[in-house]
């Protein structure tokens, strides 16, 4: 059966991502740390080919993007110009008696209407299915209060708009009981820090909540170093840190992060809404190059009455995740308001001179903006199967298959000898292996049963496998190749092996 029609997903891929290695909580040992994960042997290979293929075909295969790295702490005068020490905030909101805290705006509430007459409210998380859980709940509500009459059906209200005469009355999600739930609060989550001896005012630092503002302020360093002219972008990758009220969905929504962003500068009286779609469609493309399904991807754009007063048009590529369409990769025209924001407070000009006119302006910029361990989450989520098939004997058996792009997947191929006690076959099967692990990641095995080897491949998303067996050593030469999604095999000789490999890992 495909991903989607897998019982349980999300705790099937969690459950593969510990058993084989590739994510493990942080600090395990010690109970783990909430909102902050390890990645295993798998994972660190599977993040790594997702970054180089986005820094691959974002900044070397283009023209007209250069790349940067700047640093994770910064002088805390740039969070200040960029709005983020007064603005960056979350709703909070905390339950007196559990001691739990919610963010406001993914706390849902709806009043329980009988006849009419509203006879109280429940309150639900935000889910795939926040209707269906607050209507569940009235239903309970009305059941336990005795209440006769015909039930409306509910309306969902995002805690941010309860007034203040409701909050009393809505019940908290930890206890069921309501009175215990405080008013939304503007919560800062940045991770605050110190730098130098002293613990005073003036030592103050933040860790990073975002790897953009490094490509802002470093903006006319690459201008005049990097040989650069409009339009052109500047592109980072690296580690952020959001001090997130509730951290969720595995490594969906977590306390550190890896971000990639690129900002993308262009003339003031450039046609915005075009490289807008453009970067749009170019992220789109991306996605499907390293295996996202087109069926679980869409596009919401954001109102224009909810953004920003300086952004032009956001708009967000979606995910359909086990836990319901969410935000995976997010594209806004920004206009100038981060270069400007920056030469107003530094004193610095960000202006640069436009030969035609004659005049200096402030460039324009268009950031997509995406999340490492979103796409890794998507990734797994879109690639794990469990089919139904016949063993070499003939017996029935579940088998687990990550359907992962060649491009991205952990190992490209694992090198079998058929038998491990025939000196000539694991001779040439290490032979093959050392020469394939110059370029790719390879991997040995000659423990088990022939298809038991295949099985342990597939789980862990290797595109092939490569058998070595007595025609490789007494006949032409040729391995045995083993497809992974059709479970085909055929046999090819090294150089077409070879062939296989630069075509589709690139």
């Amino acid at each position: 059966m495909s991903a989607e029609s897998t019982p349980n997903l999300m705790e099937a891929v969690v459950s593969l991502a510990k058993r084989r290695g590739f994510v493990f909580q942080s600090s395990e040992i010690y109970g783990g740390l909430n909102g902050f994960f390890d990645y295993g042997p798998l994972g660190v290979e599977l993040k790594k080919n997702i970054r180089d293929c986005w820094w691959n075909d974002m900044v070397r295969r283009r023209d007209d993007i250069v790349g940067i790295e700047t640093s994770i702490i910064m002088h805390p005068k740039v969070w200040q110009a960029s709005g983020h020490v007064d603005g960056f905030t979350d709703p909070l909101v905390d339950c007196k008696v559990s001691k739990q805290r919610y963010r406001a705006d993914q706390l849902f509430f709806a009043a329980v209407t009988v006849d009419g007459e509203v006879k109280g409210y429940v309150s639900a998380l935000e889910s795939e299915d926040t209707v269906g859980a607050l209507q569940a709940a009235a239903e309970s509500f009305k059941r336990k209060k005795a209440i006769q009459g015909t039930l409306a059906p509910v309306v969902a209200v995002e805690f941010t708009e309860a007034t203040e005469a409701q909050i009393p009355l809505i019940p908290s999600p930890a206890t069921g009981e309501p009175g215990s739930l405080t008013p939304p609060r503007a919560f800062n989550m940045m991770f605050e820090t110190h730098v130098g001896p002293l613990r005073d005012s003036a030592s103050v630092a933040y860790l990073r909540p975002e790897t953009a503002q490094g490509m802002f302020v470093d903006f006319k360093n690459v201008v005049d170093t990097g040989r650069v002219k409009l339009p052109f972008g500047i592109a980072q990758t690296g580690k952020s840190f959001r001090n997130e009220i509730t951290p969720r969905n595995f490594v969906f929504r977590s306390r550190e992060f890896e971000q990639m962003e690129m900002e993308f500068f262009i003339h003031e009286d450039d046609d915005w809404a075009k490289w807008h779609r453009h970067w749009i469609d170019w992220c789109k493309d991306w996605l499907l190059s390293i295996g996202l399904p087109a069926s679980h991807l869409s596009e919401y754009d954001h109102l224009k009455e909810k953004l920003a007063f300086y952004s032009k048009g956001t708009t967000d590529i979606m995910f359909k995740f086990p836990f319901g369409v969410q935000e995976l990769w997010g594209i806004a025209a920004r206009g100038n308001y981060d270069l400007g924001q920056h030469e107003k407070a530094s004193g610095v000009p960000q202006a640069i001179f436009d030969e035609t006119t004659k005049k200096k302006f402030i460039p324009h910029v268009i950031e997509p903006a995406v999340g490492l361990d979103r796409i890794f989450l998507a990734v797994l989520c879109g690639a794990y199967a469990e089919e139904q098939v016949t063993d070499e004997k003939g017996k029935a058996e579940t088998r687990t298959v990550l359907r992962l792009s060649p491009r991205i997947a952990p190992v490209k191929v694992a090198v079998l000898p058929l038998l491990k006690n025939k000196e000539a076959l694991t001779e040439r099967a290490k032979e093959l292996y050392k020469k394939l692990q110059r370029r790719y990641a390879v991997f040995y095995d000659e423990a088990g049963a022939i298809g038991r080897r295949y099985r342990r491949q597939d789980e862990i998303g290797t595109p092939w496998c490569v058998t070595i067996d007595f025609d490789t050593i007494e006949k032409d030469g040729t391995f045995t190749l083993r497809e992974r999604d059709s479970m085909e095999q055929r046999r090819v000789t090294e150089a077409e092996l070879l062939a296989l490999l630069d075509e589709q890992v690139y």
